[in-house]
C-alpha cells in the first residue's frame, strides 16, 4: 500500500500554463514471481490508484454567452456580460487499471515501468474552451466540454528501500487527458508530465 502526491504541468504550447496537484493512495498486488533476463528481470503488479485530491490550475480568460443566431463580427447585442472561465478546477481521479513491471534491481533500488488508464470527475467542465470576445459556437459555460475526462498514461519510477518492507518512491508519468467527446467539444490536455513521491508499506 502506498500514499503518494503528484505535481506536474502541461507540455504542449497551448497547455503550457496548466499545472496539476494530486494526493491519494495506491493499492497493488504482485501477481507473479520474478521472470525475465538481466536488467529486465522482475514481477508483474496490478494496482488501483485513487486521488481524492485532484486540482488543475489553468489560465483565466473572459467569455460571453451569445445567441447562436448572432454571427461572428456582428455587434454583440444579445450577448451576456463577460464572465471568467478557467482558473482552478477541483475533482476526484481514479485509475482502476494500472499494470506495472517491478524490476528486481538491487537490494536498495527497484525500478519500474507502468501503463495505466483512469478517469477524472471535476466540479466544472474541464478544461475551459474558447476565448474573447466570444465564440459563435458558444453553447454554455466552458462551451459544453465535460466534467468527465479519461487519462491514458505511461510512467517510470523506482522504489528506494529504507527497510526490507518500506520504501520511498519516485516516479514520472506522461498523461493524456481527454473527454472522448462526451461534450460537444473536446479540447483536452494532449500531454502533461506529472512527478510523484510516495511511501510504500510492503506485505
Amino acid at each position: 500500500h502506498r500514499v503518494l502526491a503528484l505535481g506536474g504541468f502541461g507540455v504542449t504550447p497551448n497547455r503550457g500554463g496548466f499545472k496539476f496537484l494530486l494526493g491519494g493512495v495506491h493499492a497493488g498486488k504482485v501477481l507473479t514471481g520474478n521472470y525475465g533476463p538481466g536488467l529486465l528481470r522482475g514481477n508483474f503488479e496490478y494496482a488501483v490508484e485513487v486521488f481524492p485530491l485532484w486540482q488543475s490550475y489553468t489560465p483565466k480568460f473572459p467569455r460571453e454567452m451569445c445567441s447562436p443566431a448572432i454571427p461572428v463580427g456582428v455587434s454583440n447585442t444579445g450577448c451576456s456580460a463577460p464572465y471568467t472561465v478557467g482558473g482552478t478546477f477541483t475533482g476526484i481521479s481514479i485509475t482502476p487499471i494500472l499494470l506495472r513491471w517491478n524490476m528486481v534491481g538491487t537490494r536498495r533500488v527497484s525500478p519500474w515501468l507502468q501503463g495505466a488508464g483512469g478517469m477524472i470527475w471535476t466540479n466544472h467542465k474541464y478544461p475551459a474552451f474558447g476565448g474573447s470576445p466570444y465564440n459563435f459556437n458558444n453553447d454554455g459555460l466552458n462551451s459544453d466540454t465535460s466534467v468527465w475526462n479519461f487519462t491514458p498514461q505511461f510512467g517510470v519510477g523506482a522504489h528506494f528501500f529504507i527497510s526490507p518492507r518500506r520504501s520511498i518512491d519516485f516516479g514520472a508519468n506522461a498523461i493524456h487527458i481527454s473527454s472522448s467527446s462526451l461534450g460537444d467539444k473536446n479540447p483536452g490536455v494532449n500531454a502533461s508530465v506529472q512527478f510523484s513521491i510516495g511511501y510504500t508499506w510492503w506485505k
